[in-house]
């Protein structure tokens, strides 16, 4: 069966470009397109689509913000944003918001389809330009650490979950990525900061980023 989808992009030939483009797979059709987030609210259309593709700047109503409407809503559609280069603020807030996947727009048609059925199926994913973009504006800010020798070394899986803190996610957001319950994730965030001789989660991310952990 078809993925159904529905678009959200305010600049009309990117709009057409990404539909042309996933008119060459057969997985995908879009079922409905929208200049911006208001225009998608206000259609009620938003429950008859598995996934919707949304530009995070948008005129009237922006990505974050359709987000939360859709959220106050009730309506738990999932969203995959897009994003540029330079978005790096936008995509922790849609972080927060809810969104469950990020693109950069330049993406290719088999990231973007394969992407797109994660999300689907229930999988959270953050394309890797995007994750370093997130973290580089982290390490804009200035954090000075007490010194710390010879910290425990961090589990693969203790790595996967400071990028998902770097990217924005709440315990419970990262426990429904991995598949874990949040108790479990409250834990191994508690052992990571242990480890890393650190107080908070932003700490942690930036002491990690400074030892090339991450």
């Amino acid at each position: 069966m078809k993925t159904r989808l529905i678009l959200v992009e305010d600049q009309m030939l990117v709009r057409e470009g990404i539909k042309s483009l996933l008119g060459l797979d057969d997985s995908v059709e879009v079922v409905g397109e929208y200049e911006n987030g208001q225009q998608l609210i206000d259609s009620e259309n938003a429950l008859n689509c598995d996934v919707i593709l949304m530009d995070i700047r948008m005129p009237k109503l922006s990505g974050i913000d359709t987000l939360l409407a859709l959220s106050d809503k009730g309506i738990s559609t999932p969203v995959l944003m897009l994003t540029t280069f330079d978005d790096h603020e936008l995509v922790n807030g849609a972080m927060r918001a809810g969104a469950k996947g990020y693109l950069l727009k330049d993406v290719s048609l088999e990231t973007l389809v394969d992407t797109i059925t994660q999300i689907k199926n229930g999988k959270t994913l953050i394309q890797p330009a995007v994750t370093e973009k997130v973290l580089q504006g982290l390490k804009g800010l200035n954090v000075e650490f007490e010194s710390f020798e010879n910290p425990e070394p961090l589990t693969e899986k203790e790595v996967e979950i400071l990028r998902l803190i770097a990217a924005g996610y709440s315990n419970k957001e990262i426990a429904d990525a991995m598949f874990k319950s949040t108790g479990t994730i409250k834990n191994q965030v508690s052992s990571v900061m242990a480890k890393l001789g650190v107080r908070d989660r932003t700490r942690a991310v930036l002491k990690a980023l400074e030892q090339g952990v991450i």
